[in-house]
């Protein structure tokens, strides 16, 4: 589902609206507070929020971020400013439409799991299906389902206490997965866990994701995990939208000092991708060229060598010593004289070509999924980029 946030502010106080329009205004936060005795949550937050996104919202202790998705769910309700889902304003749903929403069409995972210590795995992932009035049979064939998907085949009738924190927490997910919500709401879920486990969960997150394709609000302190997980990041400070775009828009363009402090400690390498490395060819050239011809095109561009291209998908290259080769030999074309050359993905982290770049002085081709040629990875860019 699509989400549009316009013109959302927050204040905290006994009478934010006396107060609102000195937040529209400007006036400092501190100042604000030592005014009124009010304190600002949120300044005016415009966000567009696209169907099946992992969106993440992220900043430091007060910036905001954790007030603004208890607005999604309307667990805490702005001072101003509209939330539209799928076309429809949450702030003007009445109770029982809210109810229904909250029930069928977002579900939330918490930082500290929140699971019902007194019920087994399988009854705390079943729990909303039951709210919802699901039978106990169809709700526990869904709640074994979703165990599996999250990893934890086997542990069905074991009780929170006897899991570890990453485990509890694939069990949060599962439960907010079991509802078959259209968004899911993730506050701080992976802050608790140590480093390794909260990789691990971020991996299965992005697995599912791949599978589920739902529309995802993830909160998080964490700029790696921002960078990481996020299709487009938005940085919040004190109440207010700092920055918003692709975590490489926003690594290559820092619109400001707070976000180049954010982005000093980045690796670089985790964030960006070999798409981000790409250098086009001089020359191409099809498989069934003849030599006279390929060796025109390479002294007209000045060239050392062709990429041979056949329906976009790269054979190889060709060297302008093989050229005059199959001219000498009268050759029809320049099959045989075809050099095979490495390949890697567009998508792959950029850290991952280091060994290749090192041990490979032959061009790496760069290819798609469908494994097009994209074109061929520069030593140049790379190394511009991760410095």
């Amino acid at each position: 589902m699509k989400i549009e946030v316009r013109n959302i502010y927050k204040l905290f106080g006994t009478r934010p609206e006396k107060w609102l329009d000195d937040a529209k205004a400007g006036v400092d936060k501190r100042e604000l507070l030592e005014k009124s005795g009010h304190t600002l949550g949120l300044r005016n937050i415009n966000l567009n929020i696209e169907a099946g996104q992992i969106y993440v919202i992220m900043g430091l202790s007060g910036s905001g971020k954790s007030t603004l998705i208890r607005h999604f769910n309307r667990l805490i309700e702005p001072t101003e400013g509209q939330i539209i889902v799928d076309g429809k304003d949450i702030m003007t749903m009445s109770k029982r439409e809210l109810e229904d929403f909250r029930r069928h069409k977002v579900s939330m995972v918490f930082q500290r799991f929140g699971l019902l210590p007194h019920k087994t795995i399988v009854e705390n992932v079943a729990y909303g299906l039951g709210i919802q009035g699901v039978s106990k049979s169809i709700r526990h064939e869904k709640a074994y389902y979703w165990l599996d998907q999250v990893g934890l085949n086997g542990f069905e009738n074991q009780y929170p206490a006897q899991l570890s924190g990453g485990m509890q927490q694939r069990v949060g997910l599962a439960r907010a997965l079991a509802t078959n919500p259209d968004i899911l709401l993730m506050d701080e879920a992976f802050s608790a866990l140590d480093p390794l486990i909260r990789r691990e969960m971020q991996d299965q997150l992005i697995a599912l994701q791949e599978k589920l394709n739902k529309t995802i609000i993830f909160i998080t302190h964490d700029l790696d995990e921002a960078l990481r997980l996020g299709n487009r990041v938005a940085i919040l400070r004190d109440g207010e939208l700092i920055q918003e775009g692709t975590p490489e828009d926003i690594l290559l363009n820092p619109e400001n000092a707070y976000v180049k402090a954010f982005l000093q400690d980045v690796n670089r390498g985790k964030v960006l991708t070999v798409g981000h490395a790409i250098k086009q060819p001089n020359v191409t050239i099809t498989t069934n060229i003849s030599p006279q011809n390929a060796l025109k095109k390479l002294q007209h561009h000045g060239a050392d060598y062709a990429c041979v291209l056949e329906s976009n998908i790269l054979k190889g290259i060709v060297t302008h010593l093989d050229i005059i080769k199959a001219d000498q030999a009268r050759d029809k074309n320049i099959t045989r004289y075809i050099h095979k050359v490495a390949t890697i993905s567009e998508g792959a982290e950029l850290q991952s070509v280091f060994p290749q770049l090192l041990d490979n002085k032959q061009p790496i081709a760069v290819i798609n999924q469908q494994d097009e040629f994209k074109g061929w990875l520069s030593r140049t860019k790379v190394i511009n980029l991760i410095q």
